[in-house]
């Protein structure tokens, strides 16, 4: 897997751990929702960084109070054709104040890129087929935006005389 941000490919310093497999020792580590729901106390203790993973049907809602805990958020897109996680990623940054890492992974779509970060996410796992220096260009390719979002871009409405 590759992991792209804005500035470009990156190291990916975060391990995903299976439900009911060991944390190795010091290691950022992401989390299944359920593995936090029944195992938090121990993930507090881990001597790394914490991040959650939600699938697509689990709500901002369900971690928000626990939301400081967390370095990293993943939101899972399983389809192209399932946008839940774009919600999700507006509430966690503009309803809840997230400001860790929010990352796509799953079916992350080169065509969605610039729409995602428009939502708040800032990272992004990508196939291991992706050409990563064209889908960095996605980020650059719509210069005016209409609404205002989790990026701070302003709308075009805003340089009206």
């Amino acid at each position: 897997m590759t992991l792209i941000r804005r500035e470009g490919v990156v190291e990916d310093p975060w391990t995903f751990v299976e439900d009911g497999a060991p944390l190795p020792k010091g290691a950022s580590v992401i989390v299944t929702l359920e593995r936090w729901q029944t195992d938090s106390n121990a993930l507090l203790a881990h001597d790394g960084r914490l991040g959650v993973r939600l699938k697509s049907d689990q709500t901002a809602d369900a971690i928000a109070d626990a939301l400081a805990k967390f370095d990293l958020v993943a939101l899972e897109f399983p389809t192209f054709k399932d946008g839940r996680a774009y919600s999700t990623a507006r509430l966690l940054r503009e309803r809840h104040g997230f400001t860790g890492e929010l990352r796509a992974v799953g079916n992350v779509l080169r065509d969605q890129l610039f729409f995602m970060l428009r939502c708040g996410f800032d990272a992004f796992a990508l196939p291991d087929h992706a050409m990563s220096e064209a889908w960095l260009e996605a980020f650059g390719e719509i210069s005016v935006v209409y609404q205002p979002t989790a990026d701070g871009r302003p709308p075009i409405a805003t340089f009206r005389r």
